[in-house]
């Protein structure tokens, strides 16, 4: 067993299952994807710690654990077509490709688009699609999506994406209301055309570049 092997086993032993990541599909995604090829080589050692990992211009990549509870709360069928919003590298998008059939990966900073694609062709993934444009647009030529899942928090659920979630879709994300502190990773879910949402937990993800909270007005 490599060392990267090694720290992959034990993300999945002590920060996934002990964190009530259950679902045996999620834990063998996460088992399946080199995380390490996600990361710049400057943070491949370190790529399986418990935190978020800075990607450069106030980019993150998700800790392990919250994005393996949204991923677990999207539900995903093999059958899905699913939507990552801020797909930055594309780890997110390349364990969700182990649960789905098809992945969008809507990422608007070409030059970690530019490492998405490299990362999932060295993985071996073909069944992601790296998508360039702004995030808050979402991706309407590829929608209705069954799941789509934000990379990164939002300061509320943007109109815009959730109307493009199909019948019975799922929309997951971490929502700071506030833009600091800690944030609540939020299910929510189109039923004949309702949006109904539920906390799941708390995570204290970073921001999301393009859905920091608006300005007050001041008088």
């Amino acid at each position: 067993m490599t060392a990267f092997e090694a720290a992959r086993t034990h993300m999945i032993e002590s920060q996934l299952r002990p964190n009530k990541v259950a679902d045996d599909r999620v834990l063998d995604g996460f088992a399946r994807v080199r995380r390490e090829l996600f990361v710049p080589e400057q943070l491949r050692p370190v790529a399986y710690v418990d935190n978020d990992l800075p990607l450069g211009r106030g980019r993150y990549l998700m800790e392990p654990m919250v994005a393996a509870r949204l991923i677990q709360a999207a539900s995903l069928r093999r059958a899905d077509t699913a939507l990552v919003v801020g797909a930055g590298t594309g780890y997110e998008a390349a364990v969700m490709s182990m649960l789905a059939r098809t992945v969008v990966a809507l990422e608007e900073d070409a030059e970690l688009a530019r490492f998405a694609r490299g990362a999932l062709v060295e993985e071996g993934i073909a069944s992601v699609s790296v998508v360039e444009g702004p995030l808050p647009a979402g991706c309407r030529p590829r929608a209705p999506y069954d799941a789509v899942l934000f990379a990164g928090a939002i300061a509320e659920l943007p109109r815009e994406i959730l109307a493009q979630l199909a019948e019975d879709g799922r929309l997951v994300a971490v929502v700071k209301t506030d833009g600091g502190g800690v944030g609540r990773a939020t299910r929510a879910t189109r039923t004949g055309g309702v949006i109904a949402r539920r906390v799941i937990f708390d995570a204290a993800t970073p921001l999301l570049a393009g859905f920091a909270p608006k300005p007050a007005f001041v008088f």
